[in-house]
């Protein structure tokens, strides 16, 4: 049986287009409203054509000594092409958060599949 981890692709987002960039603090207040904003291509665009595009991002927070992560966050983009009309692959998202911890973003793309990164947040 293959675990789905195998199929999780990472890299470097300012090298590789369908690498899911993560946009949060990298400190926050304990108990206060933070934004935390995820995208795809931000140092190289993602083409975003009716061929070839980000279907959805995923987003979870995994709270240090947490059993499992929790979803935060769930992106569609269902415009591809269609009347001229192209869903730009970024969502916001606020959530208060209490303990240290990480955020994971996993993205999909139709032709390249599933990519993964991660970011700390260390809560005050």
């Amino acid at each position: 049986m293959k675990s789905f981890g195998k199929f999780l692709q990472s890299g470097d987002w300012k090298g590789e287009k369908h690498v899911p960039v993560i946009h949060a603090p990298e400190k926050v207040k304990a108990g206060e409203l933070v934004e935390i904003g995820v995208s795809i291509g931000d140092e190289i665009p993602h083409p975003n054509t009716f061929e070839h595009y980000i279907s959805w991002i995923k987003v979870f927070y995994f709270e240090e000594g947490g059993k499992f992560p929790v979803e935060l966050a769930d992106f569609q983009f269902k415009a591809h092409g269609e009347g001229e009309k192209y869903t730009e692959p970024y969502g916001t998202t606020k959530v208060k958060l209490n303990k240290n911890g990480t955020i994971h973003a996993i993205s999909y793309c139709n032709i390249h599949g599933v990519w993964e990164n991660s970011q700390d947040i260390v809560v005050e």
